[in-house]
């Protein structure tokens, strides 16, 4: 069975490239495709990789400012050949579950999370480094990316939820129905403390809407 993975964006480590650990060591033999690759900003060990990129990978500045470029995405991930592949796994969180796949091709979808960008977009720009000019464009496309993304999401075969508040947010904005796998974690790199200090901690990236301000404010109080 060939088996193909799917990426959004490979610029960056959150816990979606986490994700895409874990499926590469399933599916070893499966390349991935994605938008973009940085392999400065990426651990070593994907260099080993197949990676498949999109015609975006060759525009200037779009490793490092890749919000900016949100029209092109939707033609990024359609324009990939996946017609020899059986089974396509989309990990998602921005456009790459809009692959275009043949009747006999099974999609499935790891949804992190609906398209932050188009169904936040207010709470994503304030809170996000969004520069004037992205941000007077942008509503020249919103419409279109939402409409394209609503629709992209018919082209999945089946959706896999992260956790029941994404399964909600997959019913309401795609209107699809979804299991829940939650994220794996290796339980073998830590162990619960007998000891307990007054403090409590969040591993996160520092960034905007990971909303750790909230957290911040709530512990507060």
């Amino acid at each position: 069975m060939k088996v193909a993975i799917v990426h959004d964006w490979l610029n960056q480590i959150g816990g979606a490239e986490a994700v895409l650990g874990v499926l590469k060591e399933m599916y070893p033999q499966a390349p991935i495709y994605t938008s973009i690759y940085w392999p400065a900003a990426m651990p070593p060990e994907y260099r080993a990789w197949d990676i498949r990129t999109s015609f975006m990978d060759r525009l200037p500045f779009v490793k490092r400012r890749h919000q900016a470029f949100l029209p092109l995405y939707p033609l990024a991930f359609e324009q990939f050949d996946l017609s020899e592949v059986d089974l396509v796994i989309s990990n998602k969180s921005g456009f790459c579950h809009g692959v275009i796949t043949p009747p006999q091709t099974t999609h499935i979808c790891y949804c992190l999370t609906p398209t932050r960008f188009l169904w936040n977009t207010r709470e994503y720009v304030e809170r996000e480094r969004v520069g004037r000019l992205a941000r007077a464009v942008l509503p020249l496309f919103l419409n279109y990316l939402r409409l394209w993304d609503r629709l992209a999401a018919d082209r999945v075969d089946h959706f896999v939820a992260i956790s029941r508040t994404v399964q909600a947010r997959i019913r309401k904005i795609y209107r699809r129905e979804s299991t829940i796998i939650h994220p794996p974690v290796d339980v073998g790199r830590f162990a619960p403390s007998e000891v307990h200090d007054n403090y409590f901690l969040i591993v996160s990236r520092l960034i905007p809407y990971k909303r750790l301000d909230i957290a911040v404010r709530a512990f507060n109080q």
